[in-house]
């Protein structure tokens, strides 16, 4: 695979965008973060209500939940999006997407550490430039840590519930290369997309993968996902970096 600085933002195929967490953008929630990859830009918040789903209480589940919703503003496209209160239901591509980013935060963290509690998580996009799902995702957890961390110093929480770092990335094939971390230039022409989804570990939480315009072989498969490793370990540190600053060097992951 090449590496020469060929693509349209002088990168090369195997780089991420230049990724920045600005803290405490939201500053009503428990704990925000505003993420960004390149062009693309998120804030994620977490809040967490001291109660539980009604239907949790009903069947006698123990312990927290976590729930994600996910929205792209009016202003983050070149052409205004609507909203989707505008249209009376959420699109397909928003329900598919706050689910994703739900399953891959409750893949670490401890509902039943989390007591009776509702951990929200909301991901709005400012500005949309590719990837914004993965971009949510990697920023959602540095938001929940924040939030989390924000109640255990208040004694709120016995124990972190938190067990593991979670971040995404997109690879695809692209004019016949494997790139990494897909900027809406790519992402719209790909030939082959995925997004995958790794707990710092190292383990899986999901992998979505599309022949968009081509078919791929199992070699591609498995070239793609170690490319997608790459960019997640580098992630993974990243928010450790983060963290560590914003926790005083107090942070065991």
């Amino acid at each position: 695979m090449s590496n020469a600085p060929t693509r349209a933002d002088g990168r090369r195929a195997d780089q991420l965008r230049t990724v920045t967490f600005e803290p405490n953008i939201a500053p009503y929630a428990t704990g925000s973060v505003l993420v960004s990859f390149g062009l693309t830009r998120v804030i994620c918040a977490a809040t967490i209500e001291p109660k539980v789903p009604t239907w949790m209480r009903q069947q006698g589940v123990k312990g927290g939940w976590l729930t994600a919703e996910y929205s792209m503003l009016p202003y983050s496209t070149l052409d205004r999006k609507q909203r989707d209160i505008s249209r009376g239901k959420l699109d397909g591509r928003t329900v598919e997407i706050q689910r994703l980013i739900g399953r891959s935060l409750r893949a670490v963290v401890d509902l039943q550490k989390l007591g009776e509690n509702t951990l929200w998580v909301d991901c709005d996009v400012l500005q949309a430039d590719g990837g914004t799902r993965t971009a949510s995702i990697t920023g959602a957890y540095l938001a929940t840590r924040l939030a989390v961390q924000k109640l255990m110093d208040e004694k709120k929480l016995a124990e972190n519930p938190v067990s593991d770092s979670v971040a995404a990335v997109s690879v695809g094939l692209f004019g016949g290369r494997e790139l990494l971390d897909l900027a809406y230039v790519e992402d719209k022409d790909a030939e082959v997309d995925f997004n995958v989804v790794m707990t710092g570990k190292g383990q899986f939480v999901e992998v979505q993968g599309t022949g968009e315009e081509s078919t791929f072989s199992y070699d591609q498969l498995h070239s793609l996902l170690a490319l997608a490793g790459k960019g997640l370990k580098e992630l993974a540190v990243l928010q450790t970096a983060f963290l560590t600053k914003q926790l005083l060097g107090t942070l065991k992951l």
